[in-house]
């Protein structure tokens, strides 16, 4: 796929991720993931492989919407993403951060808080 931007590459990759597919997952979370989740919970990529796996009904049935969506780049190849994502089936606010890292030429989301907004 061919990408206008890296701002525009690092939102369709958090966007990939937010349909919670397995190959997507595992393709784009780095093996040294770490996710602190609004949930208050702390996930690691073996964590949101297995979440995935088990559940059947699968939470990409939800749908987000993205808003103020920014990058900043802290490296060559590390960016930090911050963004507001509305997910519509409880219409749940929250700010979202990733660092992403580019490992063997490909964006590997390294860090990720989601922290709800009031």
């Amino acid at each position: 796929m061919e990408f206008r931007s890296l701002e525009e590459e690092i939102l369709y990759l958090e966007k990939q991720l937010m349909t919670y597919d397995y190959n997507e997952l595992n393709e784009h979370l780095a093996e040294d993931f770490l996710e602190y989740g609004s949930s208050g919970n702390i996930f690691d990529k073996k964590a949101q492989l297995d979440a995935v796996r088990e559940d059947k009904t699968v939470t990409n049935s939800i749908r987000y919407t993205v808003t103020y969506f920014n990058i900043k780049l802290l490296a060559a190849d590390v960016v930090l993403a911050t963004y507001r994502s509305l997910r519509h089936n409880n219409n749940k606010l929250v700010l979202r951060s990733s660092i992403w890292k580019r490992n063997e030429g490909k964006w590997q989301m390294v860090f990720h808080q989601g922290t709800f907004a009031k």
